[in-house]
C-alpha cells in the first residue's frame, strides 16, 4: 500500500473573542523550536449583530457593511448579514437534507439563502435599504480577508410619529456582559433592550436595573431565554414597577452569548439607540458632544463595592476645563448618578473625560444623553464612554453631507490618519492627516471621496502619540428638524496578539 506522509501542524493557537479568532501555524519540518515572541496577526472570522429596526410604518432603514483595505486575513472570504430566522431555517433545512436525503421545501422557501447585505470588495462599502416595519434582526459573519476591521452600520430615519428621529447604531459583536447607563423607566421614555443570539443553542440572560437609590426590584429580569438564531426585545419599564428617570441596565448571560443594545424613545424629544458603555474603568472618555447641544446629561454608575469620586472635565477646542459647579461627581456604589450639564459646550465642540479624584481608581461606566434643538424641533442622541481608536477604527454609512468627525486626545498630542473610503456606488478614497493637541477635541468635516456616489466609510488610524478617542455624528434634516445620531469608534480589533509556538508532528499513514 502506498505510504503518504501527512504533516499535522501542532501548537496552533486560536483566539476566540468578541470579534473573531486568529490562528497561528508553524512550518514544522525542522523539529521542535524555541518559543518565539508573540505575533500580531489579522483575525480570520468576525461576528456582528444588528437589532431589529423601528417598527414604524414611516421608517426607512439603511444597512451598510464595510471592511477597510489592508491587513487582510487571507485571499478568500465573505462578509454577509442575514436575517436571524433565515439562518435558523437554512440550518434546519440542511440538517433535514443530511438526515433524510431530501430537501424540505417549506424551510427553503422560508429562507432563500440570500443575505441582506453582502460585501464584495475591501475598502468600498455595500448597502441595502428596507422600509419593512417587520424587518428582523440580522446576524453577520465575515471570514478571510473581510474579517479584520469589519464593521456594519444600521441607520433608520423615522420622519414622524412617537419614534421620530435618526436612529443609528454600529452593529455589535456578541458578548456576555454589557452596561447601559442612560436608560430610563420613566413615563416619558419607552426603552427596549434588544438581545440577539447568533449561536445554534439558546442563550440565557439576566437583566439588572439600578436607579438613583440602588437596585430596582425586578421579578422578570432573570433567566430570560433568547432562542438560537433569534432576537428578543424587552420593554425595560415592564421589568420593574419602579419608575426612574435615569437607570443603568446591566445585561449578563448565564449560558451562551448575545448582542445587546437599547432603543430609547422620548416623548416630544426624539429617539435613538443607546450602545453599551466601555467596560468599567477608573477613567472614561465620551467623545463628540455637538457644539450646538442645548442639553447634556451625564449618567454614571459604579458597579463595584466602593463609591467613586470622579473629576469631570470638558476637553474643548483649546483645552480642558471643568464645568462650573460640576467639577466633580460622587457616584455611590450600586447607585446611578446623574448631572445636568446643560449647554456645556457653549458653541464649541467638546468631549467629556471622567478621571479619578485623589488617586482613587474605582471603576465606573458612563454615557451622555444629548439634545439638540428646542421645542418641537428637539432631537436626542446618546454618547457612551468608549475606548481609544488604537491601531484602527471605522464607521460606515456616511453621506455626502452631514458627517462630522470628533477626535479627542485626553493625554498627549497625537497624529491620526483619516481615510474616507470609496463610495458604495463609485468614487475614489481620500486620505488626510490631523494633529490633535493633548487635552483638546478637534472636530473636522471629512473630505468626501472624489466622484462620490452613494455612501462611504471613515477609518481613523493612529500615526503617533495618543491615545485618541473618536466619534462620528451624522445629521439629516427632515421636516425642519436636524435629526442626528452619534457613533463612537473604538479599536476594531482586527489584529490580535498571538503567542508563537512551533512544533511538528509527522504521521505516516500505512
Amino acid at each position: 500500500m502506498k505510504s503518504t506522509p501527512l504533516s499535522l501542524i501542532a501548537g496552533v493557537v486560536a483566539l476566540s473573542a468578541v470579534t473573531g479568532f486568529a490562528a497561528l501555524t508553524a512550518p514544522g519540518d525542522e523539529g521542535p523550536a524555541e518559543a518565539k515572541a508573540a505575533s500580531r496577526l489579522p483575525v480570520e472570522r468576525s461576528s456582528l449583530l444588528c437589532p431589529a429596526p423601528s417598527t414604524s410604518d414611516l421608517a426607512e432603514t439603511t444597512y451598510t457593511s464595510f471592511t477597510p483595505a489592508g491587513k487582510g486575513g487571507g485571499e478568500a472570504g465573505a462578509a454577509e448579514l442575514k436575517p436571524a430566522e433565515a439562518l435558523q431555517a437554512d440550518e434546519e433545512a440542511a440538517a433535514d437534507k443530511e438526515k433524510d436525503g431530501k430537501d424540505d421545501g417549506d424551510k427553503e422557501k422560508a429562507a432563500d439563502g440570500k443575505p441582506v447585505v453582502s460585501l464584495k470588495e475591501l475598502g468600498r462599502p455595500a448597502t441595502a435599504d428596507t422600509s419593512d416595519s417587520g424587518a428582523p434582526a440580522l446576524v453577520g459573519t465575515a471570514t478571510g480577508k473581510f474579517a479584520p476591521g469589519w464593521t456594519a452600520q444600521q441607520t433608520t430615519t423615522a420622519a414622524a410619529g412617537g419614534a421620530r428621529g435618526l436612529l443609528g447604531v454600529s452593529c455589535t459583536a456578541p458578548d456576555t456582559d454589557f452596561w447601559f447607563p442612560g436608560a430610563s423607566t420613566g413615563k416619558s421614555r419607552q426603552d427596549y433592550v434588544h438581545l440577539t443570539n447568533p449561536d445554534d443553542t439558546a442563550a440565557v440572560a439576566d437583566i439588572e436595573l439600578y436607579g438613583a437609590e440602588g437596585p430596582l426590584e425586578s421579578d422578570s429580569g432573570e433567566g430570560i431565554t433568547v432562542p438560537a438564531k433569534s432576537s428578543v426585545p424587552l420593554l425595560i419599564s415592564t421589568l420593574t414597577s419602579e419608575a426612574a428617570e435615569n437607570v443603568t441596565v446591566h445585561v449578563t448571560t448565564r449560558t451562551g452569548r448575545v448582542g445587546a443594545v437599547v432603543s430609547a424613545a422620548e416623548d416630544e424629544v426624539g429617539s435613538d439607540w443607546l450602545a453599551a458603555s466601555e467596560d468599567p474603568a477608573g477613567t472614561q472618555v465620551l467623545p463628540g458632544i455637538p457644539a450646538d447641544a442645548t442639553s447634556v446629561r451625564l449618567v454614571a454608575f459604579a458597579p463595584g463595592e466602593d463609591d467613586a469620586d470622579v473629576k469631570v472635565q470638558l476637553l474643548g477646542k483649546n483645552g480642558a476645563f471643568s464645568p462650573a459647579g460640576n467639577d466633580t461627581l460622587h457616584i455611590k456604589s450600586q447607585m446611578t448618578a446623574s448631572v445636568d450639564l446643560k449647554n456645556v459646550t457653549r458653541g464649541e465642540p467638546g468631549s467629556l473625560r471622567l478621571s479619578p479624584v485623589d488617586g482613587s481608581n474605582t471603576p465606573v461606566v458612563a454615557a451622555l444623553r444629548v439634545v439638540r434643538g428646542t421645542g418641537a424641533k428637539q432631537e436626542i442622541a446618546f454618547i457612551p464612554a468608549t475606548g481609544p481608536v488604537g491601531e484602527r477604527a471605522s464607521v460606515a454609512d456616511n453621506r455626502a453631507k452631514g458627517s462630522v468627525l470628533s477626535l479627542t486626545a485626553p493625554g498627549g498630542t497625537a497624529e491620526v490618519k483619516v481615510t474616507a473610503s470609496a463610495g458604495s456606488g463609485g468614487g475614489e478614497a481620500t486620505v488626510k492627516t490631523y494633529t490633535v493637541k493633548g487635552g483638546t477635541t478637534l472636530q473636522v468635516t471629512p473630505g468626501t471621496p472624489a466622484g462620490l456616489k452613494g455612501g462611504y466609510a471613515l477609518t481613523v488610524e493612529t500615526v503617533s502619540g495618543g491615545p485618541v478617542h473618536a466619534s462620528r455624528t451624522l445629521t439629516l434634516t427632515e421636516g425642519g428638524v436636524d435629526m442626528f445620531t452619534v457613533q463612537t469608534m473604538p479599536d476594531d480589533g482586527g489584529m490580535v496578539e498571538v503567542p508563537a509556538t512551533e512544533q511538528d508532528l509527522s504521521v505516516l499513514d500505512d
